[in-house]
């Protein structure tokens, strides 16, 4: 019952994150603000009419929608006051009141890094993401990010490809994926991590609400990795977040004609720790890892990154061909192959049809 005045003071108008908390701290549960008299609400800091007049009138038909969202298989939304709220995202200076979760719930109070970049890398930029995203998680480390198009999703798909979770922080609403392309992407993530937002069921994918996510990235995170971003980018906003939270910034460094090399080499300079390898980013954690480093800086690149769709894309043609067909023809694992035509998926070189086939594009 409880959860029902939570859900309702967070859809309250003009009431952020701040506001609720001062309300929360005058009244110590989110009931008693409905219980309330309109002379102690306003005492309280609500003072817009608006506001007023939709606590007055609020009734549980208001989130009824949350609530059924919420019965649904792996579909969970925790609140600040639960043991389940990851301590790492309370200790922040704005943490959000409840978090809607699809998926696994604890791995969100595991060790994570954050990895973030440019919806529109270099190819390198994919790689290194996908390739450090795959060493970390085979190191016991959960990678976080923003479900993005480039490197957000390249990163997301490399702890897919060591078949480890990976956690998504959405801008929108979880009975929303946004970008649309990212519905197979979104599904593996719940399946094997979680999906996480702070937003109500049926919140759209508006501007605003993406700043917000990126404090619940660096927020959820022992550090941050830009891989590339230009210097004016949403990716240098989670990096200033994760700064001012007290992490870890990490960034690693490109050529200099490389436009989106710029917001790193600008990170790096304010003091962001240059990353050549995955030991730069360990040395700086202190962390219990599932399997322990190499003893020497070996590169980041494995032959399996470069190799495994190779293999794949040698067996696709421009006719449709099923998953089985491809398992007969490559060798390789449904689990492999189902990954590796996300990544295709994303760089544009094969196409679904039909509901199972897939084709060449290019």
């Amino acid at each position: 019952m409880d959860l029902i005045y939570w859900l309702m003071l967070l859809k309250a108008p003009h009431l952020g994150v701040r506001t609720f908390y001062k309300a929360l701290n005058f009244f110590e549960t989110p009931e008693q603000v409905f219980l309330a008299s309109k002379a102690a609400r306003k005492a309280c800091g609500l003072f817009r009419q608006e506001t007023l007049d939709y606590i007055e009138a609020c009734d549980a038909s208001t989130v009824q929608a949350d609530l059924d969202w919420a019965k649904a298989q792996d579909c969970h939304i925790v609140t600040l006051v639960d043991d389940e709220y990851p301590a790492q995202l309370k200790d922040i200076a704005d943490p959000p009141p409840l978090l809607y979760i699809r998926g696994d719930v604890s791995c969100l109070s595991k060790p994570q890094l954050g990895i973030v970049g440019s919806r529109n890398p270099t190819p390198a930029g994919k790689q290194n993401a996908n390739a450090f995203a795959k060493a970390l998680s085979k190191l016991g480390v959960i990678v976080t990010s923003g479900m993005a198009s480039g490197i957000d999703a390249s990163a997301h798909i490399g702890a897919l490809e060591a078949n480890r979770p990976t956690i998504a922080v959405c801008g929108t609403g979880l009975d929303r994926i946004y970008p649309a392309k990212h519905k197979s992407l979104a599904h593996q993530i719940s399946t094997k991590g979680a999906l996480v937002s702070e937003f109500c069921i049926g919140t759209s994918p508006i501007a605003s609400n993406f700043p917000r996510r990126n404090r619940i990235i660096s927020g959820l995170s022992l550090g941050t990795l830009v891989v590339e971003a230009s210097i004016k980018s949403g990716t240098m906003i989670t990096a200033k977040l994760a700064a001012d939270q007290g992490k870890e910034v990490f960034a690693i460094p490109s050529s200099i004609h490389n436009p989106l090399s710029q917001g790193c080499h600008q990170l790096i300079k304010q003091g962001a720790k240059l990353v050549e390898n995955i030991e730069d980013i360990i040395d700086e954690l202190t962390l219990d890892l599932d399997t322990p480093l190499p003893d020497n800086n070996t590169p980041i690149y494995t032959k399996d990154v470069d190799n495994t769709p190779s293999v794949l894309l040698k067996c696709l043609s421009y006719e449709a061909m099923s998953i089985d067909e491809m398992v007969e023809k490559s060798g390789l694992s449904p689990q492999i192959i189902t990954q590796e035509l996300l990544l295709l998926e994303l760089e544009n070189r094969v196409t679904k049809v039909g509901g199972s086939g897939y084709l060449l594009t290019k």
